[in-house]
């Protein structure tokens, strides 16, 4: 996040702009801003979720076995969940779901075979 986004809402919270005497607050207050929304980032990109042990899993192009084969993920791997989407109905060790898993631009996978300790949405829908 830009610096200055991070001013501008700062600012429009603390309902003004910094005066001399508040500027060094109005520093500290965009600095823990910027580093709370940095924190939260990379925990959203570091978030990833175990693939059923045992499957090697396959990647189609949308949310179902009808979408092109992109690629078979290895043997106990973990995904990201850039986003969800409904799709086909599809039954795997962690149950039937019409969830799909955005794992990476134009790459899906069930959720039936991904352990994200929830029968619903774990993430935003996609668009």
């Amino acid at each position: 996040m830009a610096v200055e986004e991070v001013e501008n809402v700062v600012g429009g919270v603390m309902g003004g702009s910094a005066t001399a005497e508040g500027a060094v607050g109005d520093a500290g207050d965009v600095a823990a801003a910027e580093t709370t929304a940095t924190a939260t980032l990379e925990a959203t990109r570091a978030k990833r979720y175990p693939v059923a042990p045992g499957y090697r899993l396959n990647v189609r192009s949308g949310p179902g076995t009808n979408y092109r084969l992109v690629r078979v993920l290895s043997y106990n791997v973990s995904v990201p969940i850039n986003c969800q989407k409904p799709g086909e109905w599809v039954s795997g060790p962690y149950g039937t779901t019409n969830i799909w898993d955005n794992i990476a631009n134009g790459e899906y996978v069930s959720d039936a075979y991904v352990h994200t300790g929830s029968s619903g949405y774990v993430a935003v829908r996609c668009s």
